[in-house]
């Protein structure tokens, strides 16, 4: 008994390691910097090399919270918080998670805004889409700076996709739904991806890439039209680039959460600005309580967003996932709590049922080019091994 309690603190230990404390998957060039640290740094060695993780949630931090609060005092934005102060609370968990996984704080925003706050779909996808552009633009700085590792073909192709999906989803998709509706595909569609991602990771010692492996044409088409029907989830909701990003990464392609994560957040971050341009400029049709919750979110997520951006490059993967499902399950139970019509239940279990055979299938294929590649693979050593064993024999 003894003994057993002595291994205690060793185990707990053991599991902090490795699912907190795993560590950044970085650049090699950067990592080889900080493998061979000089012997005598100089100040830019400290800050480039050794330091950089810390600067890189400083940079975006004293950014936009100086341009903030010169804005906020001349203008006088404090007094909006008595009656706007829900969505700033919820965003420092929101941005917190944003950061931390594959979901931007629009997976949090929208919920809370039509779920408890009552708001129309309308109001929560514009703020979604704000708030993201200053959070995700901010954990973005922060990825690129730390030099976390992530793929940029995902990245250039979605980007590609998404714009003319958003464009599309705004104006010809998102008229054809009711709030209501609205609120139901948002929580059935990402439900049916988390279990997804449950079973997937129920495999032990799933083995993944770092980025898309032996990348070509029709992976690229893929990843472009995952962008456009992402970019039209994002036209109702505020959120869906990055889901349908990560759940092609991950499911299919078998990539990394670790490097998956950081991949959405850049595409998430640049597909908000260009939904808040369009809703802003293009459009101007953005509602006064869209832009007020901005108004008081926005030192909020330009703190959080960055440390969750740097918290979730240590995270363990199946801690990543594991956020995902808990953040799902209290959207559904959110949306059960809003006493939907039986239609919408309905809809919903169909949906979700639907979501979850679509993701399953898309795992398996995942696993059925996993193994493509391994043969592949195999081959492509034996023949080498043939080849050498053929040069040594020419040779002697």
């Amino acid at each position: 008994m003894t003994e057993l309690l002595k291994d205690e603190p060793t185990r707990v230990g053991s599991w902090c390691k490795k699912y907190l404390l795993e560590g950044q998957q970085l650049d090699e060039k950067h990592a080889e910097k900080i493998t061979n640290f000089p012997v005598n740094p100089t100040f830019a060695d400290y800050i480039l090399i050794k330091y950089r993780k810390f600067v890189a949630v400083l940079i975006p931090f004293v950014f936009i919270h100086t341009f903030w609060w010169a804005t906020a005092i001349k203008h006088d934005f404090f007094h909006y918080y008595p009656e706007y102060w829900h969505m700033p609370v919820t965003m420092v968990v929101g941005a917190l998670i944003s950061g931390m996984t594959a979901e931007g704080a629009g997976a949090v925003a929208f919920p809370v805004m039509t779920l408890v706050l009552h708001l129309a779909p309308s109001i929560a996808r514009d703020f979604a889409l704000m708030i993201q552009s200053i959070g995700m633009m901010a954990a973005f700085v922060c990825v690129i700076f730390m030099k976390v590792k992530f793929d940029e073909r995902s990245v250039i192709f979605g980007i590609a996709g998404a714009i003319p999906g958003f464009i599309f989803g705004v104006h010809c998709i998102d008229p054809l739904f009711t709030g209501a509706q609205k609120k139901m595909l948002f929580v059935s569609i990402w439900t049916s991806f988390a279990f997804a991602l449950g079973i997937l990771n129920a495999q032990k010692k799933r083995p993944t890439f770092v980025k898309i492996p032996e990348f070509c044409f029709w992976k690229g088409l893929l990843l472009f039209l995952t962008g456009v029907v992402g970019g039209i989830f994002d036209a109702f909701a505020g959120s869906g680039i990055d889901i349908c990003m990560f759940s092609t990464l991950t499911l299919l392609f078998r990539v990394s959460e670790k490097t998956a994560t950081p991949t959405t957040m850049i595409l998430k971050g640049v597909v908000s600005m260009f939904g808040f341009y369009y809703r802003a400029v293009q459009m101007g049709d953005i509602s006064e309580i869209a832009w007020k919750y901005f108004t008081c979110t926005i030192p909020v997520v330009a703190t959080m967003a960055p440390i969750g951006s740097f918290l979730g490059s240590h995270l363990h993967r199946q801690v990543i996932a594991a956020l995902i499902y808990i953040l799902e399950a209290a959207s559904l139970v959110g949306f059960l709590l809003t006493k939907p019509t039986w239609f919408l239940i309905i809809m919903s279990v169909v949906i979700i049922g639907c979501g979850f055979v679509f993701f399953s299938v898309m795992a398996k294929t995942g696993e059925v080019l996993m193994r493509y590649i391994d043969s592949n693979q195999v081959e492509d050593d034996e023949e080498k091994t043939e080849i050498e064993t053929e040069m040594e024999v020419r040779f002697t």
